[in-house]
Formats: C-alpha cells, structure tokens, sequence
C-alpha cells in the first residue's frame, strides 16, 4: 500500500507558524483598512458634533435637544417611527398567521410577491401614493362618486401608510419564520392541560413570537428612523420634518452647516443604538429553545376553514395597497400625454419613453452613469466583501483564540454601515473626504457615489459570501493540503468556486441598490451628474412627473431584468442539484 509523504500531511512547524503569521498580518491589514473606510466617517460625525465652535463640548449634541425646534423635530422621528411599527404590524402579524396556519402555507410564491415593496425604492411609492390620492387623482378617476380623500391622506396618516406598507415585508418574514418552527404539539399539549384557544394563543403563540417580533419590529424602527425618500416626498408635502430631511436641507442649501449636520446625525445615531439595545435585552428575555424531531409537525387549521377565505381577502388587500396603488400610478402616469386630463382614451402615448432613452438626452445620461457607477461600485464590493468574508470565517474552524477578536471586530465593522442610518454615513463620507489632509481628492466627482454606494452596501456581499463558505466542510479543504496544492491553488480551485455564488447574490444585490440609491446621490453627486435616482427626483421637483415616472418604470424593470439574468447565469453555471 502506497503512502503519502509525511511533509505533505503534516507540516512543519516553521510552515504552520509562517501560515498563521500570514494570516495574522492579512487580518490586521483588512481592519485597519475598514477602519479607516467605516469607523473613521462616523467619528468624524462624532468629533464635529463635540465641537460645534471649535472647543470641546461633551455635551452639545444632547444640549441641542433643549432647542424647541429640534425638540420637534426629534420627536417627530421617534413618533412616525413609533407608529409605522404599529402600521407594519397590523399588516404583519395576521398575514404570517394565516400563511402559516392555514393551506396558504403551501405557495410559496407569496412570499416572493411580499419582495416587491422591499424592491421598490421608497421615493419612487411615494411619489405613486401622492399622485394616486392628490385632489383629481387616479382615485377619484377611478371611483368618481366618492369624496376627495386628499384632506385626510396628506398628514401624518398618509406618511405613516405609505411607510408601514413598504416596510411590512420585514416584520412578516420574521414572524413567519418563527411560527414555522413552532410546532403543533405544543399547542395540543396545553390543550390537553385544559386551556382554552385564546389562552394557549397568549401564552404559547405569542411569547414564542415575542423575540422575532422585537427583531422586526426594531428593523423597521430603525428603517423609519433613517428612511429619507418618504420624509423628502410626503413629509415635506405635509409640513412634518423628521432628522433626516433636516440633515438633507444643511448639507445641500445656502448656507451649509455640517456642524448642525453632524449633531442632527449624532441624534439620529444614537436612537437607533438605544432602538437596538433595547430589542437584545427584550430578545434575550424572551428567548426559547424549541425541541424539535421526528415528534413535531405544523400547526395547522382544518382545511377549507374560513380564516383560509379571510386570509386570502387579506392578501390581495395588502397586495393592491403595496404594489397595486403606487406601481399603477407609476405606469400611468408614464404614458400620460396631458395630466390635466387623466385617465381618457386617447390621452397616452410613448413619448416620454422615447424622450428618455434618445441618444443624448439628459435620461439616457443618467441611465448610463448609473449604469457605470452601480456595475463599478457592484465589483469593488463584491472584491472588498469577499476579502473581508474570508478574514471572518477562514481557519473558524482550527482554535485561534488570539485571532477571534480580531475576527469579530472585522465582521462588525463590515456589517456596521447595515445598522448606522445611511444619511449618517453619508455625512461621515463628506467629512472625511472633504477634508484638506486627504491625499486623495474624491469629493465632488463621480469617484465619490462610487465609494459611497460601496461603504453603504457592503455589507450584502459580505453576509452573501459568508454564508456560502460556511457550507464548505474543512474536509474539502484539508483534502486539498494533503493532495500538495498550496493555498494559492486552494483558494484558486476549491474554494473560489464554492463561494462564487454567494460572491454574485453580493454583487447584484449591490448594483440592483445602487443604481435606485437616492440620498447619497442626491447629496455627494457632482453638478454635472445625475443618477437615475435624482433625475427621477429633479422631474418630480420641476413638474415634470410623467417624464420622472416614465424613468421610474424603466430603472425598476432594468434592474429586475439584470438580477434576474445574473442568476439564470450563476444558476447555469452551477449546473443542476
């Protein structure tokens, strides 16, 4: 029997020293670069917020509070993102039951559907919103008899609307998930022990669901918080400022202040943290461990019940007001010849297509430095991501309990621009690369967009490609060492391939973000640069709506057709099982 030679199955110990220096200094290197691409933006915030006039002051951010009119404005942010949980989540929580609990479960489809109001740019549903229950507006097309709804809609009702149902999606998926892992028995136990429905109800279902509600029902706090699209559309409309169209308004109009800028964005920072602290603490009360095996089933009620029919009417009611409204608006309003007119036969037309994608037009310059800028800013993440992913979880396996630190400060950084509001980021950027002591002068040119689409969506590749190489068993791995390949050959021919796919879903989930990003756009872009997201935007402005949704309908269809290519292709590629 033939044997393999023992350098090549356990190496020496120069070698293995020499690997884990190596990857020691490979480690250090990712953090400092993070560091100074994520944490040095928002201690730039932090620093300018602290010292106002020039001279250190702990407490000028929270002293800024006592000012009515930021007082207003604060609590603002903190009411709609209040009530939007509570909109979110009178749409949520009956949808995941009955998705769940009935014979809903079974189509999958639903919850692919429930994607789309993630998908859709926030300013792009508002807008559709506004023009759909303005005075005169599809609505009233529609229904001629009814009365003008428009009194009652634009206040903090309608923004409030527009927001729960946009964001519904996130708390829905979470419930769902959670009641899919709750078993049937459990409910049958307690039926045993003599408790009634609405009993077991509140004191299995529910305290089962609390943990992943707070998770939710923080996710879209959090979202309402630094949310920007709707606050600029509609909050403006109805006179109801939140943080972020305050930090909007002094970083783009005569005169600047990013002081002021800075200390509106140190607030807004640091309610989500407090948001996110108080979701671990209720989460870490509230958490169980579920037995599962081969005793556990679904909870599921008789087929054919009634709550089957309601559960339906109810998702084609959420389907109508969360796609239905704001896309057939888009998609009108597109093909309208004449507003004023409305919905009349004869009244629509191709022009305003046609005026967009003509060779030379305004339109097609912002299609095409979108296009540029997303697919550049899409690549540069996917490297930088994919990077960061094997520092966090290469050799996870082998006890290095000096490098876990290190490890576990590389994973929160990389993922930290996914919790911090992306107008606070973007100030950050603007601080740093604004500065006179950067070599480098990106601010004020396209470059600019890119490093920010890249700062803001990182994270995306870097969960996409941790999750693929977490399927990869050390085996696969070590069967290449002991074989002889070396780690360059390793990486080239074992493990590249297998992360590849979580390095695409990185890819196009950035370019498909990037290319409908707003508030970065509209904040750092260069005068001579427009994105398909402030054209959008400037049309609207300017009045010229048709023109705007008409780009509206074009962006949304052209990333979808891009993601779905890119995945029909990685798919292919991957072969069939």
């Amino acid at each position: 029997m033939s044997t393999i030679p023992a350098a090549r199955t356990v190496p020496g110990t120069a070698g293995a020293a020499s690997a884990r220096s190596a990857q020691t200094y490979f480690r250090a290197l990712v953090l400092a670069a993070l560091g100074v691409a994520i944490v040095l933006p928002i201690a730039l915030i932090l620093a300018r917020s602290v010292t106002p006039a020039g001279t250190f002051d702990f407490a000028a951010p929270f002293r800024a509070l006592g000012e009515r009119s930021l007082n207003r404005i604060f609590l603002n942010s903190i009411v709609l993102g209040f009530l939007v949980v509570i909109g979110a989540a009178v749409a949520a929580v009956p949808l995941a039951l009955v998705v769940t609990r009935t014979s809903m479960r079974r189509h999958a489809w639903i919850d692919v559907v429930l994607i789309v109001p993630f998908m859709t740019p926030p300013y792009i549903n508002a807008m559709g919103w506004i023009i759909f229950m303005q005075p005169r507006g599809y609505l009233m097309q529609l229904l001629p008899g009814i009365p003008d709804p428009s009194g009652v809609f634009f206040s903090l009702f309608g923004m409030v609307t527009i927001m729960s149902f946009n964001l519904f999606p996130f708390l829905y998926l979470m419930l769902k998930n959670a009641l899919v892992q709750v078993s049937g028995s459990l409910d049958e136990a307690a039926a045993v022990h003599g408790a009634r429905r609405w009993y077991r109800f509140r004191r299995v279902t529910v305290r089962l669901l609390v943990s992943s509600f707070a998770m939710g029902a923080l996710l879209v706090f959090v979202k309402t918080l630094s949310e920007f699209g709707t606050p600029i559309t509609m909050g403006r409309r109805i006179g109801f400022n939140v943080l972020t169209s305050e930090i909007y308004r002094y970083t783009s109009s005569w005169p600047l202040d990013f002081s002021r800028a800075a200390t509106f964005s140190t607030l807004l920072l640091s309610a989500c943290l407090i948001a996110w602290y108080a979701q671990s603490v209720i989460a870490n009360r509230n958490s169980f461990h579920l037995v599962a095996g081969k005793g556990s089933r679904e909870a599921v009620l008789r087929r054919g019940s009634w709550l089957t029919v309601v559960g339906w009417a109810f998702f084609g009611v959420l389907l109508t007001l969360s796609i239905g409204v704001p896309y057939f608006s888009i998609f009108a309003t597109s093909l309208l010849k004449i507003r004023g007119r409305g919905l009349a036969l004869g009244n629509f037309t191709w022009e305003h297509y046609r005026a967009i994608i003509s060779p030379g037009s305004p339109g097609m310059a912002a299609l095409r430095w979108s296009l540029i800028l997303s697919v550049i800013a899409a690549a540069v993440a996917a490297v930088i991501g994919t990077v960061c992913a094997l520092a966090v979880q290469s050799g996870l396996k082998r006890s290095e309990g000096r490098a876990q630190p290190v490890r576990k400060a590389i994973d929160f950084i990389a993922l930290l621009p996914n919790t911090v509001p992306s107008i606070v980021v973007i100030v950050g950027l603007i601080l740093m690369w604004n500065s006179r002591a950067m070599p480098i002068r990106a601010y004020n040119t396209p470059a600019m967009l890119v490093i920010a689409y890249v700062v803001l969506f990182l994270p995306f590749t870097v969960q996409y490609v941790k999750s693929s190489y977490g399927r990869i068993h050390p085996n696969v791995i070590a069967a290449g060492r002991v074989c002889g390949a070396g780690p360059a050959y390793t990486f080239r021919r074992i493990t590249l391939p297998l992360i590849l796919p979580g390095i695409f879903a990185g890819w196009t989930m950035t370019f498909a973000i990037s290319f409908r990003e707003l508030v970065g756009s509209l904040i750092i872009r260069p005068p001579s640069v427009h994105t398909t997201a402030t054209f959008i935007y400037a049309q609207f402005e300017q009045g010229s709506v048709p023109q705007g949704m008409a780009m509206a309908a074009i962006s949304v269809g052209l990333t979808t057709a891009i993601v779905v290519l890119v995945q029909r292709f990685t798919s292919v590629k991957r072969g069939p099982g």
